[in-house]
């Protein structure tokens, strides 16, 4: 068996970690939902909710990976108890993570489409109506779409035949240092604009009526959700993580490090996008075309918008990459957990291959197979509802009841682990809320995301 690599660092593992969650969630989903849902009122629902939900139920999976010292596909197998079967959710696990990377893989090639169209001035006095027609006219391209999806596969894949150390950990801190970087360039420029004002006091100053005004309900649906959802948790792709580090620090602290460095990234996102809009009079709640479609229109308004739309689009390649370079790192290790003879370097080769082949339906759904429909959608809204509203929520559900009930591992077991090292302590008095409220909270999320899948919002 291949020995088991580790992180350099701990700022490594804090990177990677939040590379692996910050992704087109933050960037992409994060701005507009909040634009949509009230600004600076939904911004607190969601950190409030990030502190219930989200950081206990990283927590958990990272102190499996920890333990177990393996990824989701034997973590399971290697704490249950006996004759129990919780190691079932394994197969499910991997199955999600080959389903997000043959979706995202597609979005994140759209990143370099769009950076190539910057640099080259291809947007330059194009009228809003030819933006929208352009990005249409990417996705009527499979050639292009593909050649796209495959530079995003090859580059993720090749960067982890490097290793944890010297492949994923050394690329994911460059690309957080230049992102972090680029993240306060744009930001500065967009809340220097004429007319940014507003935006700034809609995104930092609460107005509670606007939770009124978008239904108290609905918003805090959406921002439980955004909690959840933006740690990526449930899958395994903190356990993978957990399993590459020591146990000199409590998990805790860890958690909160990286959720707090995945919101930072969320609130600069905002930064850039919301005050960008009011300033030339656009809706930042205008949902999944605002970056392909709106904020283009918007760039070409700016004085320099060839510089600050390319710079946009490498921001959003760095973000794109880094959670497509973390989840291939967990499905490797998965495989090499399960294959250990065979070596990372090939695993990664036979991985390339068989993702390009996998991703090819989604390319082909905006096109050639856009007749087929799943669920009424295109065939990346189908995988994303199955990772997104499916996978995602129970793998967290089944994360936290493992860990607190005695048929599982066991609370005395996860309280262990977690506290071990020096930080903060995970409170042993937080099992009953454990046991009780997050699972609840989990099911409701389930079951909204159901209702507003078949039935609307």
């Amino acid at each position: 068996m291949q020995k088991r690599e580790t992180f350099g660092s701990r700022l490594g593992f804090i990177l990677i970690s939040a590379g692996c969650a910050i992704g087109l969630g933050n960037v992409w989903r994060f701005p507009y939902i909040t634009g949509k849902y009230g600004g600076a009122a939904f911004i607190l629902l969601y950190l409030a909710f990030l502190l219930l939900f989200g950081i206990p139920v990283m927590t958990m999976e990272f102190s499996v990976g920890r333990a177990s010292r393996r990824s989701i596909s034997r973590s399971f197998h290697e704490l249950e108890p006996a004759g129990t079967k919780w190691h079932l959710w394994s197969y499910f696990g991997i199955v999600g993570n080959i389903i997000l990377m043959m979706f995202y893989t597609t979005i994140a090639g759209w990143m370099f489409v769009y950076f190539l169209k910057y640099i080259t001035g291809a947007f330059n006095q194009l009228s809003a109506e030819q933006v929208a027609a352009s990005f249409d006219g990417l996705t009527a391209d499979p050639i292009t779409m593909t050649i796209a999806m495959a530079v995003a596969v090859f580059l993720g894949f090749i960067v982890c035949s490097f290793g944890v150390k010297e492949g994923v950990e050394a690329v994911n801190k460059k690309m957080m240092a230049m992102l972090i970087v680029l993240m306060a360039v744009l930001a500065i420029r967009a809340i220097t604009l004429d007319g940014a004002q507003e935006g700034l006091k809609y995104f930092l100053i609460p107005d509670f009526s606007k939770i009124v005004d978008n239904g108290v309900w609905n918003v805090m649906y959406q921002a439980m959700s955004q909690a959840f959802f933006t740690l990526s948790v449930g899958m395994g792709g903190m356990a993978i993580f957990g399993s590459y580090i020591g146990k000199e620090h409590s998990l805790l602290g860890e958690s909160i490090n990286v959720a707090a460095l995945d919101t930072f990234v969320a609130l600069c996102s905002g930064l850039i996008v919301i005050p960008s809009c009011f300033a030339f009079g656009v809706d930042p709640g205008a949902g999944p075309p605002l970056i392909f479609i709106t904020l283009p229109s918007v760039f070409e308004q700016m004085p320099g918008g060839q510089l600050w739309g390319s710079l946009f689009f490498l921001f959003m390649i760095f973000a794109a990459m880094s959670t497509v370079i973390g989840v291939m790192e967990n499905i490797i290790s998965c495989f090499t957990d399960l294959f250990p003879n065979l070596s990372r370097k090939k695993m990664c080769l036979y991985g390339a291959i068989a993702l390009l082949i996998l991703s090819m339906p989604v390319v082909l759904g905006f096109n050639v197979w856009s007749h087929i429909q799943p669920l009424g959608g295109n065939i990346l809204d189908f995988e994303d509802f199955l990772v997104s509203n499916n996978i995602l929520p129970i793998g967290s559900c089944i994360y936290v009841l493992f860990c607190c009930l005695k048929g599982g591992w066991g609370w005395d077991n996860f309280m262990s682990e977690a506290n071990s090292g020096s930080g903060r302590k995970f409170p042993n008095w937080a099992r009953g809320y454990c046991t009780v409220v997050i699972p609840i909270a989990i099911v409701v999320i389930l079951i909204m995301g159901y209702i507003t899948k078949f039935f609307g919002s």
